[in-house]
């Protein structure tokens, strides 16, 4: 038995560690485009895409990026997902040739937003979790559903207590 809160088991990401596997995204998506391995554009789901999408469209050379804003969580509570601003219609089309670019697949609720919105996109995430992993199309490294991801646009360095004692 433990005393630590379910967002407690943290998984702590780094801009170095964000910057690493958000490469290791786009070493995977290279070639992978449907006209002849290219991408026409990257969506990033806003807030939490915008890095990843900014990293994954400079090293696979695409230019055209946009976003769309989802919003479902109010600071770590869940709910239910609203588009707040979508990309340009003529731009996405169905999203065919399209990366969608989140950090994150939690329960998948977002993604399946979106989905719904530009079915032939292909959706890629950092991190994914066992509840989303449907909604992805590609991702790099699967935490558990109850691990809490703690990126560094959401830390400031401080003092943290040990988990045994002060």
């Amino acid at each position: 038995m433990t005393d630590r809160l379910p967002h407690e088991k943290g998984f702590h990401i780094s801009w170095d560690q964000i910057h690493r596997d958000s490469r290791a995204l786009a070493w995977r998506l290279d070639g992978q485009g449907p006209d002849g391995g290219a991408w026409r554009a990257v969506v990033a789901v806003t807030r939490g895409g915008l890095a990843p999408a900014m990293i994954v469209s400079r090293e696979l050379d695409i230019r055209v990026v946009d976003t769309i804003s989802v919003k479902s969580y109010d600071n770590q509570t869940r709910a239910a997902a609203k588009v707040l601003k979508s990309p340009q219609a003529e731009l996405i089309g169905d999203g065919e040739g399209v990366l969608i670019i989140d950090d994150l697949v939690d329960t998948g609720k977002t993604l399946e937003l979106v989905r719904r919105l530009y079915p032939k996109a292909h959706f890629a995430t950092v991190y994914a979790k066992p509840m989303g992993r449907e909604m992805v199309d590609t991702f790099i490294t699967e935490v558990s559903q109850d691990t809490w991801i703690f990126f560094p646009w959401d830390m400031a360095l401080q003092y943290v207590e040990p988990y045994r004692g002060t």
